[in-house]
C-alpha cells in the first residue's frame, strides 16, 4: 500500500479510538471525583439520550447497501431480521451482530 493509505488507516483509528476512549476517561474521572467527596455520582441525562440517538443514526447508516443491487438490499434485510431475532432472544450485543453480520455475507455470497 503507499504511504498515504497508511497514514489514512493509522489516523482513523486513532480517531476512532479517541472517540471511544474520551467518554470512558471522562465518566471514571467524574465518578472517581464523587467517589472522593462521598456523593452519589449520577450519569448526566443527555448521555443517556445521547448514546441511543449515536447508535440509532449507525445502524441507519448501514442498512443503506453501498451499491444497491436486489442480492444487497435482500442480504442487508436478511442480516436486520436474523439481528432482531438473535437480539430478541439472547439480549446482548455481541452474538446478536455476529449472527446479523455473518447471515448478511452468507445471503450476499448465495444471491450474487
Amino acid at each position: 500500500m503507499q504511504t498515504e493509505t497508511w497514514i489514512a488507516i493509522t489516523v482513523a483509528a486513532i480517531g476512532t479510538y479517541a472517540l471511544r476512549v474520551g467518554p470512558l476517561l471522562w465518566t471514571q474521572r467524574h465518578f472517581n471525583k464523587h467517589k472522593a467527596d462521598n456523593t452519589e455520582a449520577r450519569l448526566p441525562t443527555w448521555l443517556s439520550v445521547l448514546g441511543p440517538l449515536m447508535i440509532a443514526a449507525m445502524l441507519g447508516a448501514s442498512l443503506i447497501p453501498k451499491a444497491p443491487s436486489g442480492a444487497s438490499w435482500v442480504a442487508t434485510a436478511v442480516g436486520a431480521f436474523v439481528t432482531a431475532l438473535v437480539w430478541r432472544k439472547y439480549r446482548s450485543l455481541g452474538l446478536p451482530v455476529f449472527c446479523g453480520v455473518l447471515s448478511f455475507g452468507l445471503a450476499f455470497v448465495l444471491l450474487a
